[in-house]
């Protein structure tokens, strides 16, 4: 992992492309490498651990759903939060944003879960830790992507107007403290997970909401239906 062989678009490449190279990273490389080594399966595969910034550039940032881990099932995780390849089986956090979206929408969701087409929207679909092992959620916290994806967040906030985040469950909304609220819409629900989504996710009407303060800015809505497969 190094800023050589990561690709990012020139926004994202001058926001980040230093980060690199600080102490931060180059430990979490290291330890990323010494998981490997002693056989250790990482998800999302590592050409998809920055996918995020590939599907959406950072001028076109609209919105920001922020998520914690990657999935930590095979096949499942690929670089954006909450969603999964198609031809996997749709999680329960999925499951449940999609429930809300066709209660405060009228939209019938599909029967996958890839949410591709929301990130070429503009929707930047960022998980603050970007890596797992197999079957041990949370287990690549507190080794640096934190750092790296508050960075993210940071730049979003500067170098954005009027961008929509997606705050859903009290990690999510601890890591959006930096947004300013003045210049941004700043959202806030119970996490999606069926553990927590009847505290309030269900119900928050968030995803219309989105749409009323895009509009109000005189930008298009999001089509949260334009999920093709392909």
């Amino acid at each position: 992992m190094s800023s050589s062989r990561v690709t990012f678009e020139p926004g994202w490449k001058a926001a980040l492309e230093d980060e690199f190279e600080k102490p931060y990273m180059l430990q979490l490389r290291e330890w990323l490498r010494a998981q490997k080594s002693v056989g250790k399966v990482i998800y999302p595969h590592s050409s998809h651990w920055f996918n995020a910034f590939a599907h959406t550039p950072l001028e076109q940032v609209r919105v920001v759903i922020l998520g914690q881990d990657p999935y930590h099932g095979p096949g499942q995780a690929h670089g954006l939060s909450f969603s999964v390849p198609a031809g996997v089986a749709r999680p329960p956090s999925l499951v449940n944003m999609y429930k809300e979206i066709e209660r405060d929408l009228g939209i019938s969701m599909p029967d996958h879960g890839n949410l591709t087409g929301w990130a070429e929207q503009g929707v930047l679909l960022l998980n603050s830790v970007l890596t797992v092992e197999h079957a041990l959620a949370a287990s690549h916290r507190g080794r640096g992507w934190e750092e790296f994806t508050d960075l993210v967040v940071s730049a979003v906030n500067q170098q954005r107007d009027g961008v929509v985040f997606l705050l859903w469950g009290a990690y999510a909304q601890r890591k959006g403290a930096v947004i300013d609220v003045t210049r941004h819409l700043v959202l806030s629900a119970p996490h999606p997970s069926p553990l927590s989504a009847h505290r309030g996710f269900n119900g928050c009407g968030h995803f219309s909401a989105v749409n009323r303060y895009l509009e109000e800015r005189g930008d298009q809505p999001i089509d949260w239906a334009d999920l093709p497969v392909g």
